[in-house]
């Protein structure tokens, strides 16, 4: 339990962070930095999460995403399951609709390529003005909503712009027979208490993996570990994957 009392504060950390760090998370400010040739904070950030994920999956998602933590945070208000199945695809066709914007504002784009991380931030902190709070709070008001009306991370499963990289950044380690992060299950150990299922800030039905051998499968899974530490019998695990 002690890994997730430090888990949970470098998320919440993170989400108080989110002022200062959102525009490094913006799917608008990489179209218009695009538009003028340049490689922003945002284009890195995304393209470190879809490298990082070859080796450690989604575990961005479950230990430093400020809109994770926000979601963990709306969870006391909400904590029934989100539904799963067809509504987890609407991020998928939101990030082709945006990444199909990015490249051909860029292919349309002016001047040299450049590199810019901190562009349009004051000193690289991005909620410096008034009229940027309502940009913030109505990025604030996107995440809250689905988990408050969906439940656990709702904004996660249908809508998040960003899990699409790291869950492409998995399949390719995967294929590519990385060394990859994942959490492994003894289903034969398993006593079918369900407390793994409780503790899964996904709201993910993990007893049903476990029985199925789909945990090291499973693309919604952001590798926070609750289920490794509330399991009883410690049937889960933390492991790497060799092949």
């Amino acid at each position: 339990m002690k890994r997730q009392k430090i888990r949970r504060t470098l998320i919440f950390f993170s989400f108080l962070l989110f002022p200062i760090t959102i525009w490094y998370f913006s799917p608008y400010l990489i179209i218009q930095a695009a538009s003028e040739h340049i490689m922003n904070g945002s284009f890195f950030v995304f393209m470190s999460m879809l490298v990082s994920s070859m080796f450690f999956g989604r575990a961005w998602c479950g230990y430093l995403c400020p809109a994770g933590g926000l979601q963990e945070c709306v969870a006391r208000c909400n904590d029934k399951n989100a539904k799963q199945g067809w509504r987890n695809y609407i991020k998928y066709v939101i990030w082709i609709i945006w990444m199909c914007a990015v490249i051909v504002t860029f292919i349309l784009g002016k001047n040299h390529v450049t590199i810019d991380f901190f562009y349009m931030t004051d000193h690289g902190i991005s909620v410096t003005e008034i009229h940027n709070y309502i940009i913030y709070y109505g990025v604030l008001l996107l995440l809250v909503l689905p988990a408050l009306i969906h439940g656990k991370r709702g904004a996660c499963h249908y809508v998040c712009w960003m899990a699409p990289f790291m869950i492409i950044g998995s399949t390719i380690g995967r294929f590519l027979h990385l060394p990859q992060l994942h959490i492994e299950a003894s289903a034969a150990d398993c006593i079918s208490c369900r407390k793994c299922s409780k503790a899964c800030p996904m709201g993910l039905d993990v007893e049903s993996m476990v029985k199925n051998g789909l945990n090291s499968k499973c693309s919604e899974c952001t590798l926070c570990g609750a289920c490794v530490d509330e399991c009883p019998k410690k049937v889960l695990k933390y492991k790497w994957r060799w092949k």
